[in-house]
């Protein structure tokens, strides 16, 4: 097994039963989970059968402790965590959209424990002991400076040690808020430019290649479900030649219908044979990707794609970029039948759906 190490921030995730929406449901009752995008790769990857590590910083109390038990519970080593005095976990309300009502996502992230905390802080030397891969994201990095300098200082390190390094750009409209001088966009590239560099991996969804680099897919509407899978191939380009470090670029495709219906796939760049790998494909060879109806839950579908392809890179049977895009994608469809962030899903599962078994009938 391949030991991967995630860093970012893990939040409570707060959700009305079912389609409801907040004022149905408040003062009353809401689940309760836990959450981000990092976690929830992790989280995956354990459930893949990989060796995952955490570090985050988090505040010390019995909701930390919960967590904890739950990691641990999916055998996810969280012992280099950082335990800070007088600090908070962050929260997310999520709003579960169906049809052509979309969901919705409120953050209170403001002064939670890893926003605070800066790169002096964490033993960054024990925590990549015995690592090979460290995923990172562009969500962390919006927090707060010091989260960014945490996060830029982590892929430094990685990288100087031969660890290879994947970052899911993941741009967030509502976070980046934390320099008064510039706007969200102009933030975010000033960033991710510094972080970038060190990163092995690109992992993005259709629009985070704009909303951070400015650079473009021709012919996408997201908002009318329309996307030229083709043209993502350029993006992938551009992005290599800002970045020549970068070995591999990653994007999904999702072409939303509605809230409750979408389309989804995805694009693998390979840098060394400069040929681009589309998942999933007809018995044509066509690119055709997974009609996705009736979604139970699509937040961390994105997560779950990062830690499929992590974990089939180093996969003997799926190593190769075909098969490592038709594992990811295959893996992070079934997220969408998943309620809450993580992905409850096994390779059996992903392999199955990978050699065409989408009837979900029974299994006895």
């Amino acid at each position: 097994m391949t030991k991967v190490l995630g860093f970012g921030e893990v939040m409570l995730r707060l959700c009305p039963s079912g389609f409801k929406r907040f004022r149905q449901m408040l003062p009353g009752n809401m689940d309760v989970t836990f959450g981000g995008g990092e976690a929830n790769v992790c989280a995956s990857l354990a459930m893949l059968g990989d060796e995952a590590a955490y570090l985050t910083a988090l505040p010390k109390n019995a909701v930390t402790e919960s967590f904890f038990a739950q990691m641990r519970g999916l055998d996810v080593d969280v012992s280099n965590v950082l335990i800070k005095e007088n600090s908070r976990m962050g929260i997310y309300f999520v709003e579960t959209g169906a049809n052509q009502r979309a969901s919705n996502v409120i953050y209170d992230r403001d002064y939670s424990a890893i926003s605070m905390t800066g790169p002096e802080e964490y033993d960054f030397e024990k925590a990549l002991d015995g690592v090979k891969h460290v995923h990172i994201t562009g969500i962390t990095p919006s927090l707060s400076e010091k989260a960014f300098l945490s996060t830029l200082e982590l892929a430094r390190r990685a990288k100087a040690a031969g660890v290879k390094v994947s970052c899911d750009l993941n741009y967030r409209k509502k976070l980046w808020n934390w320099h008064d001088a510039m706007k969200k966009n102009e933030l975010a590239e000033h960033c991710m430019a510094q972080i970038v560099p060190f990163v092995d991996v690109i992992i993005a969804n259709e629009e985070d290649a704009a909303d951070v680099f400015g650079i473009k897919a021709e012919h996408a509407d997201l908002t009318k479900g329309h996307i030229d899978a083709a043209a993502y191939i350029s993006v992938a380009e551009q992005l290599i030649k800002r970045f020549p470090n970068v070995s591999q670029v990653a994007i999904t495709l999702r072409e939303s219908i509605s809230a409750s219906h979408n389309n989804w796939g995805a694009m693998l760049f390979d840098k060394a044979s400069g040929q681009a790998d589309f998942a999933p494909l007809n018995a044509d060879g066509e690119y055709t990707p997974y009609e996705i109806r009736d979604i139970v839950d699509r937040v961390g579908g994105g997560d779950s794609f990062g830690a499929g392809l992590i974990h089939a890179l180093y996969s003997d049977d799926c190593g190769a970029p075909e098969d490592a895009i038709r594992f990811a994608v295959a893996a992070s469809c079934l997220k969408h039948s998943v309620k809450g962030d993580f992905n409850y899903v096994n390779r059996s599962e992903v392999l199955s759906l990978m050699g065409g078994d989408a009837s979900g009938r029974v299994k006895r």
